[in-house]
């Protein structure tokens, strides 16, 4: 039943996946580089501000559909550098759970930006729109 009603949709479904973590993570690089909703911001062309910029710009990237494959993979590598090095840190006591070491976001953005990677834009972005106009 659900393949029936959900399978037709699938496009525009990846559609809003894509779009809503690509404006999610944008937003999030947004608060290390330009400081936005929140009390601290890092140091500009600290290892933090540099990642936020990767956000700022593979985050825009992924939601238009623009270099999506390229985008996504640079994303997933960023968030698991940073699950490694800023949530996990090498620990192998309960610091290793990521519900303990509060990576859990990091964790499925990186793992959602590997699937997001190796789908593509879809049909529903620049991407497709740019292999269109090469036909």
């Amino acid at each position: 039943m659900l393949r029936k009603l959900l399978g037709p949709r699938s496009d525009a479904i990846y559609l809003a996946l894509r779009l809503t973590t690509g404006l999610l993570f944008t937003f999030h690089g947004l608060q290390k580089v330009a400081g936005l909703f929140t009390e601290r911001q890092p140091a500009i062309g600290s290892q933090i501000w540099v990642g936020g910029v990767i956000e700022v710009v593979t985050g825009l990237a992924i939601a238009a559909g623009l270099f999506t494959r390229c985008a996504a993979f640079v994303a997933s590598g960023t968030m698991a550098v940073a699950y490694v090095q800023f949530h996990w840190q090498g620990a192998l006591d309960k610091q290793f759970f990521p519900a303990v070491n509060k990576g859990e976001l990091a964790v499925v953005y990186a793992f959602l930006f590997l699937y997001i990677a190796s789908q593509g834009g879809g049909r529903f972005s620049v991407d497709a729109l740019r292999a269109k106009k090469s036909e």
